[in-house]
């Protein structure tokens, strides 16, 4: 009987059988902070990675399970993790922005983080939130059906891992360290990357461009995660479509598409079928560049133009692998400042939408709140010179206030009651109504109140929140990303949000649930939520120049009356500031 058992579990550890019942798990990892060489486009450099790794391992659990991250700092800078994606029900302490719910860990500590999974199921990741250092410590998490549960489409053949990035030959920080010095805009990246690799196009790249291997008439899931640091992509594969299944852990209704844009902080789960007319020829195997360059809406803006390519490559089982020096094929990618295409893909997201994967989409509202997202400008320090325009600071505020980050991280001072950290006073609506969205605005528009404002919400409080961009300096598409609550995106647009008209357009049967959401350029966008996770909760956008320049805030979700709605006591090992 125990010989019958020990290979009935490594089946169910495999994934090759499973119970007729669901059942949840504990996983725990060991993420060990230190620095380690990596050489790029010619040169070697130091970097942050966790275990060594760039890109980091991979997380894997199933729906429900608790997954605990021990966290070691052997590296020479302050450190925090953030589980991109992940609810973490009553547990901010685990969440990790650097001053919003925890204070860093510093060089030689360590800090338990525990990741509580709940409805999400599909691709999420896991980065650091201090600095830029996202920029390398960053990987995976994969979140499978429970047990006794299967995906909502025929189980892929395998699973293949595509993490778009940024890699600068200098040290990420101190290109931040030097923009917020001067007041003017970070250096660009020096290239793009997918799974840590610049690709073919790059100096001295070709030998390290990432290659997935394929079958004839196989069906490949694709893990998708937008890691970039400032920008979004286009991402296709020549010669083949994708079929869309997931974004943000959650279950789409599947749609075929040429490419797909994807910003900063989204996820996509992607099936890519090997189905493509082959070369029969004996010495060529069969190969196909994935290519991913930006969607770059802003006029104006300077922005790494360049393109990260992959390689997709056919190969037959049990035959020997042929050297091919041909270039692969390459594909069709819209131009980067095809407003049109983007807004084209990102109109097809819809929720599955089924008995197994309902939606519960607020039909009516308690509170509605409408955030101005803009680029601004700060008057220069006296006695100093300025990089930024008209030899200003560049800054960015949402309704109009620029963040302040605390010495002392938010949570602890809600949870403890420690005043003077925070105000409580950031609006429901913009503080000056103006043609967000003209050209020509004002110069006095260009400067925010600066300020760590944040906004207060009562226990199970239905709220819409509009994002309304500006055309403040250049308009932009913007990643949103809210922390502890994943939303519907009900509606978008471009131009002013107009609140008798445009909520008559919504989509309340089947939107898309994202943690992330592109507020289009010049234009608004609507995302409702129950606020059912008591915490205080980080909402930002996903560029991080935006995020270090104050495009920030903070939503504090109240307890609740009854002992399961309220808070988690904190850690014992909590980081100290």
């Amino acid at each position: 009987m125990s010989l019958i058992m020990k290979f009935l579990g490594l089946l169910l550890l495999y994934g090759l059988f499973s119970y007729p019942v669901s059942s949840t798990k504990t996983h725990n990892y060991e993420f060990v902070i230190k620095e380690a060489n990596y050489t790029r486009l010619c040169d070697t450099k130091s970097i942050l990675t966790v275990n060594g790794q760039f890109p980091g391992p991979t997380i894997y659990a199933r729906k429900g399970d608790t997954i605990i991250v021990k966290v070691i700092n052997h590296a020479g800078y302050n450190i925090t993790i953030h589980w991109h994606g992940v609810d973490q029900p009553r547990n901010p302490w685990s969440d990790g922005p650097e001053y919003i719910t925890q204070c860093p860990i510093l060089p030689g500590k360590e800090f338990s983080y525990e990741i509580i999974l709940s409805d999400e199921e599909g691709t999420m990741w896991w980065h650091a939130h201090s600095d830029w250092n996202r920029a390398t410590v960053l990987g995976a998490i994969y979140v499978y059906p429970k047990l006794g549960s299967s995906f909502p489409f025929a189980k892929p053949y395998k699973e293949i891992p595509i993490i778009l990035g940024e890699w600068w030959k200098a040290d990420v920080n101190q290109v931040l360290a030097q923009a917020l010095l001067t007041g003017g805009a970070p250096n660009i990246s020096d290239a793009y990357t997918i799974n840590g690799q610049p690709g073919d196009l790059y100096q001295c790249s070709k030998q390290g461009t990432f290659t997935a291997q394929v079958e004839k008439g196989k069906t490949y899931l694709l893990r998708m995660i937008n890691a970039a640091i400032n920008n979004e992509h286009f991402f296709s594969i020549a010669g083949h479509r994708l079929t869309v299944v997931g974004t943000d852990a959650s279950y789409t209704k599947p749609f075929v598409t040429d490419f797909i844009m994807i910003t900063p902080g989204q996820t996509m789960d992607l099936l890519l079928v090997a189905d493509a007319p082959l070369n029969r020829s004996s010495s060529s195997n069969n190969r196909f560049y994935m290519a991913a360059r930006p969607y770059a809406s802003a006029v104006g803006v300077t922005h790494d133009n360049t393109t990260t390519t992959a390689i997709l490559e056919y190969i037959t089982p049990g035959t020997k692998k042929t050297v091919v020096d041909s270039s692969p094929v390459f594909p069709s990618l819209p131009a980067e400042n095809d407003t049109d295409a983007a807004t084209a893909f990102v109109a097809q997201l819809r929720s599955l939408a089924t008995k197994e994967h309902p939606v519960n989409v607020p039909q009516t509202i308690n509170e509605r709140v409408i955030i101005t997202v803009a680029v601004n400008l700060r008057p220069c320090e006296e006695n100093n010179t300025c990089l930024g325009p008209f030899n200003n600071r560049l800054a960015a505020s949402l309704n109009n206030i620029s963040f302040v980050f605390p010495m002392i991280d938010i949570l602890d001072a809600y949870y403890h009651q420690i005043s003077g950290v925070y105000e409580e006073g950031f609006p429901p609506e913009p503080p000056l109504t103006y043609n967000f969205t003209g050209d020509n605005l004002p110069r006095y528009l260009l400067t925010p109140r600066r300020a760590t404002e944040v906004r207060m919400v009562e226990y199970n409080t239905t709220i819409e929140v509009v994002f309304q961009g500006t055309n403040l300096l250049a308009g932009e598409n913007h990643p949103m990303h809210l922390h502890g609550q994943r939303f519907y995106v009900v509606g978008r647009g471009f131009g002013n949000f107009d609140e008798d008209k445009d909520p008559q357009g919504y989509n309340l049967v089947d939107p898309p649930l994202e943690n992330t959401v592109g507020v289009p350029t010049k234009g608004w966008a609507a995302v409702r939520f129950k606020a059912k996770n008591p915490g205080v909760w980080f909402m930002h956008c996903h560029f991080d120049r935006h995020l270090s320049w104050g495009m920030d805030t903070v939503f504090i979700v109240k307890n609740g009356a009854t002992p399961d709605s309220k808070i988690l006591p904190p850690p014992l090992d909590m980081p100290k500031c």
